[in-house]
């Protein structure tokens, strides 16, 4: 497809302020999303697409280590109104990519997108009944100025200058490269070398196997173990629909099958999770044979879902492991040395390339600054409404997906929602709605509760949910599919409202 050059003339540099309907933030995976229900929801709507990036695709064209793919099948991690035709369920990250990048260009959504736009700050005038947006614009960050009456951020939720990386001690004494998967270089050299990966998350068990095929010997060191599920790569059930149904029900049928299961492996994952423990224990057991310590190093101090469970697509990491071409160590560093690793139970381990997967950092609302007629604000002083707008914060929505299901399918549920806000306040005459919290017996809580290491970092930054409705996340598809397609607007805690002529 085409795409937008970086050239200063493809930048909107002058000091004229340009003004639309709506302005999304960010041209991943939620942003494109968002572009086409806006073009088909609300056709007389002007809207453009802000990305601080010099390409579609967010995460999908940032992330280049080796093996990248998705931790979510793509018939619900795909969008809805696009049938995914890729053969593998749990698709490598090219793929990924090229699909957004396709779906821009099909429905013209591409034509609507700035490349190089940084928004910096976005300030909403109650007077104007607008946000207008400080906007540095490429290589060169040159001020710009937008404006905006609502705001839709799909900026993801984490910081894409950087990964988390830990400090640990003598690390400058190790002779080899040093790399996180978030800045993975072009020229990383590990043909034929030894390579240690520290983590146990997502990216570490994606990361592992396709390093095995060309490495000498990979060593995959976790400090405490993770739930590792194996998957078939390809959905059976879905290439049999796809042979005997035109396209779009396939996918649809898909779709709902695998929205149901993974709601059903969930609850069984919370309710019972023992059995769930054993089973996915045992599975791993047979699958590396009688003399794995899977209790050692497959079975986590935590429970099932208390953070994501990573997949192995047809157990590829396991097949590495029985293989000898990767080994799995459980143990904590006391330091690094010139030749590797060594362990606080004194073992050494020997490396020419040292992989950190240890997880990201998060940044809120791509890292802009908010303020409502010059107050600045602090989003963790806030509560979230319906999981996609904040207390006291008028016309602005974020794509904020699920976290115990794939991501698109609270994103495109936000999209509708948003297309259906939009059209009711122009049907009503208004040019304002904003989430009040009125109700004194709705306690704050975490707004998520996973215990992943990322979010624990971060809590104390993020918005909190409310004990009760609608400030309550439910990580439930169903029951979000009920509140945000058929529930009342007018639900007495967001408030409507017209500007003041002046």
């Amino acid at each position: 497809m085409a795409q937008a050059g970086t050239s200063l003339s493809a930048y909107d540099v002058d000091q004229e302020v340009r003004h639309f309907d709506v302005l999304v933030v960010g041209a991943g995976i939620s942003g494109i999303s968002a572009g086409y229900y806006l073009q088909a929801r609300c056709p007389g709507r002007s809207f453009a697409i802000l990305d601080s990036r010099d390409a579609i695709g967010g995460t999908w064209d940032l992330f280049r280590y080796p093996g990248v793919r998705s931790d979510s099948d793509l018939y619900t991690f795909g969008y809805s109104f696009r049938p995914w035709r890729g053969d593998k369920s749990i698709a490598d990250g090219p793929s990924i990519l090229s699909y957004i990048r396709d779906t821009a260009e099909a429905y013209g959504i591409d034509r609507r997108i700035k490349f190089g736009h940084c928004v910096t700050q976005a300030s909403w005038s109650s007077a104007d009944a607008l946000w207008n947006l400080d906007v540095e614009v490429g290589a060169d960050r040159l001020p710009t100025r937008y404006a905006c009456q609502f705001l839709y951020l799909c900026t993801g939720y984490f910081d894409y200058d950087a990964g988390y990386m830990p400090t640990w001690p003598d690390m400058d004494q190790f002779r080899g490269p040093i790399i996180h998967p978030q800045l993975w270089p072009d020229d990383a050299d590990y043909e034929n070398r030894r390579v240690i990966v520290i983590g146990s998350g997502a990216t570490a068990v994606t990361l592992v196997p396709e390093l095995a095929k060309a490495a000498a010997h990979v060593t995959l060191l976790q400090r405490s173990p993770t739930y590792i599920v194996t998957i078939p790569g390809e959905d059976a059930i879905a290439k049999w629909l796809r042979r005997h149904l035109p396209d779009k029900l396939a996918h649809g049928l898909s779709r709902w099958k695998n929205v149901f299961l993974g709601l059903l492996l969930y609850t069984l994952a919370r309710r019972l999770p023992n059995f769930m423990t054993k089973a996915m224990l045992r599975a791993a057991q047979k699958q590396l044979g009688p003399d794995f310590d899977v209790n050692r190093h497959l079975r986590p101090r935590y429970k099932p879902w208390d953070q994501r469970l990573c997949l192995a697509p047809d157990g590829d990491l396991f097949r590495a492991i029985r293989s000898g071409q990767v080994t799995l160590v459980t143990g904590e560093i006391e330091s690094f040395t010139p030749a590797g690793l060594r362990l606080r139970s004194g073992e050494q381990l020997e490396a020419d390339v040292i992989v950190s997967a240890t997880g990201l950092q998060l940044r809120l609302m791509g890292g802009m600054r908010l303020e409502v007629d010059g107050t600045p604000l602090d989003p963790s002083k806030e509560l979230t409404y319906k999981g996609m707008m904040f207390s006291n914060i008028p016309n602005l929505a974020g794509a904020i997906g699920y976290t115990n299901a794939s991501w698109t399918l609270k994103c495109e549920l936000t999209s509708r929602y948003v297309c259906r806000l939009l059209n009711h306040m122009q049907e009503q005459g208004y040019s304002w709605c904003v989430p009040r919290r009125r109700d004194p017996a709705v306690l704050e809580e975490p707004a998520v509760t996973l215990t992943s290491g990322y979010i624990q970092r971060a809590l104390a930054s993020l918005p909190k949910q409310g004990s009760k409705r609608p400030w309550r996340l439910h990580q439930n598809y169903l029951l979000d599919l009920v509140a945000l397609r058929f529930g009342s607007l007018a639900d007495g805690t967001l408030e409507f409202g017209r500007r003041l002529e002046r």
